[in-house]
Formats: structure tokens, C-alpha cells, sequence
């Protein structure tokens, strides 16, 4: 494990954090690829529950490590490979069965967009500036996180957003729908939101998630018969027999996502 990436576990619930502070966070190619592995590791784990996703010191992520492109992104192969490891990451994360929050507090930019994007939902503080300076660097941004941003802002906020390359502050963010709420402390409460998610049925989200994801990302995106699979095992479950029992009993549910 990368000490550019620091996670802890606490309760069921997953806490990463970007662990380059000095640098504001910016991600390498190494973190793109532990990213993804990390995740991918996660929809294992059936003891986990919700993942919260964080920057340690002011900055979620100021974006990509853009000090290292003349060695592995100065081409069109290179740059090819690179987004296929940002794509795998996002992917990972979007893919995640289970409910991911990004707590953002300073810069979100470019890379740190891609990461914040794939969660679910994004708490910010006052302090948070996010933005996609793509148009900046003549770097045309991935398909698939223009299409996460399209289906959070829609096509005209995203077109500005990707045209202009202009920073947002949290307030402006929010209202356009990059941000989904603002906090004195993003951190506690996107902390304690997880937590409310992780006492939910893990069932129930990872499908919810599945389909929401799939039918955001446009037609033909969903696989059906996997959305079925999933509405079927969670009728046939232990859970749902609990869920059931827990009413009956007036009593908080315990569900072991089975």
C-alpha cells in the first residue's frame, strides 16, 4: 500500500484519505492504479459497509500529478494508457456496490473531479473551489466522467464547466449540482451520513446503485439481467426475512447483507 494513500477502518465503514498534503493531494499514476485496487478489494469485503472518501490537510485534490506527464503521459500511446488507469480507478469506485462519499474541503480539480464524481455524493465545506481545467491543458476529458458530469449537471452546466475551465466555489458548485451539500465540517458530516447508509440494507443499496449508475451513464448501459439478479437475491435473502421481523418487532434491523 502506497503511503500516498492512507485508509483506515472503523465500524464498517472505510475511510481513505489522499495522503500527499504537501502537494495538495495531487494524484500519481501509482495512486490511480492502488485507487482501483483498493476499491476492487472493497467489493469483496462483505464486512464493509460504506467507504468515506477525503484528502488529508485542506485539499481534497488539486488533481492529476502533472509534474510526472513528461514521463508517462508526452503522447497519444501514453496518454491512452494513462486514462485507461483513471478510468479503471473511477470505474472502481462507481462500480462499488456499497455507498461512497467524498468529503471535499480546498481544491477538487481535474483528477480530484474524476475521483469525486465517481462517488455517490459530494459534502463540501466553505473553503471547497472545484473545477475541470482540462481546457487548460489542451487535455480532452475522459468519456466516462463526462458522462457522470452530464448526468449530475446536465449538458449545458457541463459544457460550461468543461469549455471554460473555471473554478467554482461551494456555494456556486452546489447550485449547479457538482457539490450535493456544504458543511462547516464536510468531513463529520459526510462522516455521519455514512454512517446512517451503513445501517442500511446492503442489499437494497447495491442495487439501487447498480441501476441508478447504469441508467444515468445512458441507453443500453444497464445490463437488465444483472438488475434482475439483483432485485431476485435480495427477495430470496436473510435479510429481507430479518427486515420483515424487525417490523413486526418495532426494532432496529440487523442485517449481515445475505
Amino acid at each position: 500500500m502506497l503511503e500516498a494513500i492512507d485508509i483506515k477502518r472503523r465500524d464498517g465503514i472505510a475511510h481513505v484519505a489522499l495522503n500527499r498534503p504537501s502537494a495538495r493531494n495531487a494524484v500519481t499514476m501509482a495512486m490511480w492504479r492502488q485507487l482501483a485496487e483498493t476499491f476492487a478489494g472493497f467489493a469483496a469485503d462483505r464486512n464493509l459497509r460504506a467507504v468515506l472518501l477525503t484528502g488529508e490537510g485542506k485539499d481534497f485534490s488539486v488533481g492529476a500529478d502533472i509534474s510526472e506527464f513528461d514521463e508517462i503521459r508526452n503522447d497519444k500511446r501514453q496518454s491512452a494508457e494513462y486514462e485507461v488507469a483513471v478510468d479503471a480507478c473511477s470505474g472502481a469506485i462507481a462500480g462499488l456496490g456499497k455507498p461512497v462519499v467524498a468529503a471535499i474541503s480546498g481544491y477538487c480539480l481535474g483528477g480530484g473531479c474524476h475521483l469525486a464524481l465517481a462517488c455517490d455524493f459530494r459534502f463540501a465545506d466553505r473553503t471547497a473551489s472545484v473545477g475541470i481545467p482540462a481546457a487548460k491543458l489542451s487535455i480532452v476529458y475522459g468519456v466516462r466522467s463526462v458522462q457522470r458530469l452530464s448526468a449530475l449537471v446536465g449538458i449545458s452546466n457541463a459544457k460550461r464547466i468543461l469549455y471554460s475551465g473555471d473554478r467554482y466555489p461551494a456555494e456556486q458548485a452546489k447550485s449547479i449540482g457538482m457539490i450535493d451539500e456544504i458543511h462547516d465540517d464536510a468531513r463529520l458530516a459526510a462522516g455521519q451520513f455514512v454512517e446512517r447508509l451503513a445501517a442500511n440494507a446492503p442489499l437494497s443499496i447495491a442495487g439501487a446503485k447498480f441501476m441508478l449508475n447504469g441508467l444515468a451513464m445512458g441507453k443500453g448501459a444497464l445490463d437488465l439481467t444483472e438488475a434482475q439478479r439483483l432485485i431476485d437475491a435480495a427477495s430470496d435473502s436473510e435479510d429481507f426475512r430479518e427486515g420483515r421481523r424487525a417490523f413486526a418487532e418495532k426494532r432496529p434491523p440487523r442485517f449481515r447483507g445475505e
